[in-house]
């Protein structure tokens, strides 16, 4: 209940007057047993005022009872929901400030399912708690209270339902504990396989494996439906096992005061009540065990949604003040390894730059491009040096300010459903018309944008479906420099453009952001020959800095990528 702590206190009301209700629906259960009791000995005396007067209490004990349950599940939702959206809303903001290795950590899918399935499990544990688990202490002592008083010898049999009830219960909630856990990791994985599946359904589809991702799919299915039959089996067994137990100690019960109504006639009329009893402390156990098996499930999704809660981001910002960051970018000494990798991505790397330079940042693949540049924008920490912008170390730069001076545009363009505009506005939320036309001039976006109808107001279809992965691109481009930062990161984000518009795009950064300092990691020497400096990686370590007519006499390892490359430029000329 620890997770639920911070939100319980602005839900005081909705929850006073559940619980209040909850209390007055079962003690208007409780009374009827008694007067029912009290009816058949007023028959019994043939007193039919008295009988009428018991049945127009009954009648308004009814009423009370079920307007009391009515508000009861009215205050009950209102609490459950709103504390549930809260506790969504909260895990939400969280993981907003996680960090790349963070998210990691739990996966996409998986956070996907505690922010959706999670948190409904945890909705229904709290109507589970407002309704029937907070009936049941109520109904169990009042039952077990009123019954012994109704028929004082028969008490053994009420000590012994218990026993045998509770056992039962016991038994199935014990087991019952454990396999809705092992649901929720199911539930997980079906996500991740069916996630995965649909994402990359053009690979599937091109490779002709269809049948091989069903069968996978099938599995983890499979799985979770097997152990979601095992606890139905669970479900069938236990209902005919309490009524078993009920109706039998019933049997008991009238047997006994059979015995005895020669020597005491007056338990013939407490009978009624007595048999009423014994259902609502069954029923009560019942009740509660089974819900308690529900609520398990629930406990184990506020287990999960807590864990997220608990997580501290693997680096945090120092947000006292802002900072007025300039273009230099500083690299001493710098080291990176990946989370449970035991050789270092980038090794001892020292470079530096001055604001409004163009650095470009080339290597064979898997030599740490696109992670140096990720140090940067500080989606990693280093693991040993520092990295310093505007010539403040990361560690100690204010998060708002560091977002306003660097703009990270990365190969896999991601939009966002909703409109062109509003992917634009992420970019710089206070943009107007003419921001956003400059800035898709500079990407050469406005060349298809401005040719919709509704141009900057066009639609975005989900993972940006109805746009090609060039124009996605270009618009992520937009994107990056419509906030005009002092330091803008092309992460080979012109890869999809064909050879004229790349040129163009690179014109336009020269010519509008010619203050910004740009980092270019690219594939292709080509695209960064202009650069003033040109930043060598081979395996993790940085053999060369220099500007392109240096390194072509001084690096070896730059001299042959350009080499390769344009031979196989050639190659491709002459074909």
């Amino acid at each position: 209940m620890k997770l639920l702590k911070p939100f319980i206190g602005r839900y005081k009301l909705d929850l006073t007057v559940a619980i209040l209700m909850v209390a007055i629906a079962s003690v208007a259960m409780l009374l009827q047993p008694t007067l029912l009791s009290n009816i058949v000995q007023a028959i019994t005396d043939d007193n039919m005022e008295k009988v009428n007067k018991i049945g127009a209490q009954l009648l308004v004990l009814a009423i009370i009872g079920l307007a009391a349950g009515i508000l009861n599940t009215i205050f009950a939702a209102r609490a459950s929901q709103g504390i549930s959206a809260d506790v969504r809303e909260s895990a939400y903001r969280k993981i907003q400030t996680f960090s790349f290795s963070n998210i990691e950590k739990f996966s996409v899918g998986n956070l996907v399912v505690r922010l959706t399935n999670d948190v409904t499990q945890i909705q229904n544990v709290l109507m589970l708690v407002l309704q029937p688990l907070m009936r049941m202490p109520i109904l169990f002592i009042g039952g077990f209270i009123l019954a012994v008083r109704s028929i004082p010898q028969l008490w053994w049999i009420i000590i012994l339902m218990v026993i045998l009830v509770g056992g039962i219960s016991y038994f199935v909630v014990k087991n019952l504990g454990k396999r809705f856990g092992k649901i929720q990791w199911l539930m997980d994985k079906v996500n991740a396989k069916a996630k995965e599946n649909l994402q990359g359904m053009r690979v599937v589809k091109s490779f002709n494996q269809e049948a091989n991702e069903e069968q996978r799919f099938t599995n983890v299915s499979n799985e979770l439906r097997d152990v979601n039959i095992q606890i139905g089996y669970f479900f069938a067994l236990i209902m005919p096992a309490f009524m078993f137990v009920g109706q039998g100690l019933m049997v008991v019960a009238i047997y006994s005061v059979g015995n005895m109504v020669n020597t005491q006639p007056e338990l013939l009329a407490q009978i009624t009540g007595f048999t009423n009893y014994i259902m609502i402390i069954m029923n009560a156990i019942i009740v509660g065990g089974m819900m308690m098996s529900f609520a398990t499930r629930g406990f184990v999704s506020m287990g999960r949604i807590q864990s997220i809660m608990d997580t501290e981001p693997t680096f945090t910002y120092d947000n006292d003040n802002e900072q007025n960051l300039d273009g230099r970018v500083e690299f001493d000494d710098v080291s990176f390894t990946y989370q449970d990798d035991d050789q270092p991505t980038l090794k001892h790397i020292s470079f530096k730059t001055a604001p409004g330079e163009m650095i470009g940042i080339v290597g064979a693949t898997g030599s740490g491009k696109s992670t140096l540049a990720q140090l940067i924008p500080r989606i990693y920490d280093p693991s040993a040096g520092t990295v310093k912008v505007g010539g403040v170390d990361l560690k100690h730069v204010n998060e708002h300010s560091l977002r306003e001076t660097v703009s990270f545009v990365l190969q896999k363009a991601t939009l966002f459903s909703g409109t062109i505009a509003d992917n634009l506005r992420q970019g710089m939320s206070t943009a107007q018309l003419t921001d956003m036309k400059s800035a898709a001039n500079i990407a050469q976006a406005s060349e298809f944008v401005e040719q919709y109808d509704d141009q900057y107001e066009h639609v975005v279809e989900e993972r940006s479906a109805n746009f090609s992965g060039g124009q996605k691109q270009r618009l992520s481009i937009a994107r990056g420099v419509i906030g005009q930062p002092k330091i803008l990161i092309l992460d080979d984000s012109t890869s999809a453009l064909d050879a004229r518009s790349e040129k163009l795009v690179k014109q336009a950064l020269d010519e509008k952001l010619s203050d910004t300092t740009t980092f270019i990691i690219a594939e292709k020497v080509s695209s960064v020959i202009n650069a003033d400096n040109i930043l060598v990686l081979d395996n993790g370590e940085m053999v060369a800095y220099g500007p392109h007519s240096e390194l072509m006499q001084t690096s070896p390892v730059y001299q042959e990528i350009y080499a390769t490359q344009k031979a196989k430029e050639a190659k491709n000329n002459e074909e």
